[in-house]
């Protein structure tokens, strides 16, 4: 019988077939695996056969009992993503008749709560940062451009960097970027985003290219694409020196993006057209963010409160 671990590969390679991208299939197969050899050690389940509703309840409450470098517990969003991506993997058995479609379903999901979106910078903030750049030499013009970007259309780190130089419109002010599941969408780029990005697209990308075949948007001085662990570090940098807080990072970016439009009334439609959401779920938190700016309204505008 084949073990769970050849069945993973299995579920693995179908889940790559249904053209998902390969960070989820990573992401998503890691976990499951790290899963399957914790069942290995503490049960010694190695095969589809062994699986009991008594693994599934002892792997909850694991989860539920984990302590971080940091001693703390595991956040509901960490803790339902593993739960999601072992459901999934069972599931795929069970539709093949290896396992009882029971047990995905003893992975209750735990229930997380609503919180305003943390880790988000005013438009005040995000302005100290980016005009404390020093934009006279070439990595501060690139820097400037990215961090512009980012803030402009919200995109998501690999979104950003997967850019391609021929994907940027600058005539429609648009740029053609792959989201999550390999779906490409168009998003716009902002006046001043889209003026620091001519100006590193003219002034220093013809001087760092070294392979005139490059497609990339974003080069290092090596000419090769920006990666997403020297993204990090620069977003941490010019946080530090604008002295904003430790927690910054380039998903801040994304949510500072959204809470703005949100705050000033965009359709929450368009804002999940422009993140790439397949829903209006993910924006659910932000919603939350107009009730001070409604509270306001409703003072000034209802009848009632006009008579008090």
């Amino acid at each position: 019988m084949k073990t769970l671990i050849e069945w993973l590969s299995d579920f693995m390679a179908y889940e790559r077939g249904r053209f998902r991208s390969a960070l989820s299939v990573r992401q998503s197969g890691a976990i499951a695996r790290c899963w399957l050899r914790w069942l290995q050690r503490n049960h010694n389940v190695n095969t589809p056969d062994q699986l009991r509703t008594a693994h599934m309840e002892s792997w909850q409450k694991h989860l539920l009992t984990w302590r971080t470098k940091k001693s703390l517990p595991l956040k509901p969003g960490t803790v339902n993503g593993r739960l999601s991506a072992a459901r999934a993997f069972l599931r795929w058995l069970a539709r093949r008749g290896v396992v009882p479609l029971k047990l995905a379903d003893e992975l209750v999901f735990v229930q997380e709560p609503r919180l305003l979106p943390h880790s988000v910078l005013d438009h005040a903030q995000v302005r100290k940062l980016l005009s404390g750049l020093d934009t006279t030499s070439a990595a501060g013009i690139r820097d400037r451009a990215l961090l512009e970007t980012l803030y402009t259309s919200g995109l998501r780190a690999r979104e950003l960097l997967g850019i391609d130089l021929e994907a940027v419109n600058f005539e429609q002010a648009t740029a053609l970027v792959m989201g999550k599941g390999s779906k490409e969408r168009v998003v716009p780029l902002g006046k001043t985003a889209l003026r620091w990005l001519e100006n590193y697209v003219k002034g220093v990308r013809p001087f760092w290219l070294k392979n005139p075949l490059e497609k990339a948007l974003w080069l290092n001085p090596q000419g090769q694409r920006l990666c997403y662990q020297r993204l990090d570090k620069i977003v941490h940098r010019h946080a530090a020196q604008a002295a904003l807080p430790p927690n910054v990072t380039t998903h801040t970016f994304r949510r500072s993006c959204a809470t703005e439009l949100v705050k000033s009334g965009a359709n929450l439609w368009h804002v999940k057209e422009l993140l790439g959401h397949e829903t209006l779920g993910p924006l659910r938190h932000y919603a939350a963010l107009t009730i001070t700016d409604l509270k306001k309204t409703h003072a000034q505008c209802h009848p009632r409160e006009k008579e008090s």
